[in-house]
């Protein structure tokens, strides 16, 4: 089980937390131009600010989303752990 808890730990910090941080940060970019539109304000700011904040927001749930993750699987291992233990004293 540590097997699959390692390896799922490192494919989520190398491939999924960047890759949705990134897109958070892109899609506050892209929709940087709506939100200008609707306050009427510089088109590159808006999009500029909304781009920062996508990234910000972005790795504060994608931070929390990981930390959830690692969290149930660290509990599951517990439990087989326990289980594990259990059979071994009933078995005696």
């Amino acid at each position: 089980m540590k097997f699959f808890v390692i390896n799922s730990f490192r494919l989520m910090v190398y491939l999924v937390y960047p890759a949705f941080i990134l897109s958070a940060g892109a899609n506050g970019f892209i929709n940087g131009d709506i939100i200008a539109d609707r306050l009427g304000s510089d088109i590159f700011l808006n999009r500029f600010v909304s781009g920062l904040f996508g990234l910000f927001l972005g790795w504060v749930i994608a931070t929390l989303a990981a930390g959830l993750i690692i969290t149930l699987l660290d509990i599951r291992d517990d439990v087989n752990d326990l289980l594990r233990i259990a059979e071994e004293k009933f078995d005696k």
